[in-house]
């Protein structure tokens, strides 16, 4: 599959705001934003005149590499979120927090998405007793996730299981920390997203297309 392999920290200066894609090194120092605040480039602090399909632009990109998927599959979302019952925006962002990459990182079973898409490929999970390793896969109320028995031995998992009594798991997972099942207990809804998107201005860009 595709996927974008060069610099994240680039990726959160173009859009000049932290999208978390390293975990915790995004809260401290290290930060490449704090550093650098600068649109990365030859021309980035010339650019200021931003015409109303920029503002709409930026923030479909801000989305696509904050949930870390690409062009078609961003679209795709779009197109099936627009056929849904209710606000498009609404469930552009539903179908966005109910991937499966989304869900383990929101679990607290990996420090970015980048880390917890790697770590479904590599079959680390089971949804409903069953192995997935499918990060695109979009979760249903009810779903129970579990982690791999084997994986639970190796130093990886359990740093991450021992970090869950400080992680805060959104209201609409169930998390038994102790056994590390989740339940997806209901869809997440708007106020459920905790990155202040405005995705209006997605679905407008969308509409003139």
């Amino acid at each position: 599959m595709a996927r974008y392999t060069g610099s994240v920290c680039k990726l959160c200066r173009r859009e000049g705001t932290k999208l978390f894609l390293k975990g915790d090194r995004c809260l401290s120092g290290k930060c490449a934003i704090e550093k650098h605040p600068s649109v990365p480039g030859q021309h980035g602090n010339g650019r200021k005149n931003v015409k109303e399909y920029g503002v709409q632009f930026r923030e479909k990109q801000k989305a696509k590499r904050y949930y870390g998927v690409l062009e078609n599959q961003f679209k795709g979302y779009f197109e099936k979120a627009e056929k849904t019952e209710g606000v498009a925006g609404e469930n552009l962002l539903n179908l966005l927090e109910r991937r499966f990459d989304n869900v383990i990182y929101r679990i607290g079973l990996a420090n970015s998405r980048k880390e917890a898409r790697q770590l479904v490929t590599h079959g680390h999970f089971r949804l409903n007793g069953k192995k997935v390793n499918i990060p695109s896969l979009i979760v249903r109320a009810g779903d129970v996730i579990t982690l791999r028995e084997e994986s639970r031995s190796s130093e990886k998992f359990k740093a991450l299981i021992e970090s869950l009594d400080s992680h805060i798991t959104p209201k609409w997972i169930e998390l038994d920390k102790g056994q590390v099942v989740a339940k997806v207990a209901a869809l997440p809804q708007r106020d459920d997203v905790d990155f202040p998107f405005e995705e209006h201005l997605i679905v407008e860009l969308y509409s003139k297309n």
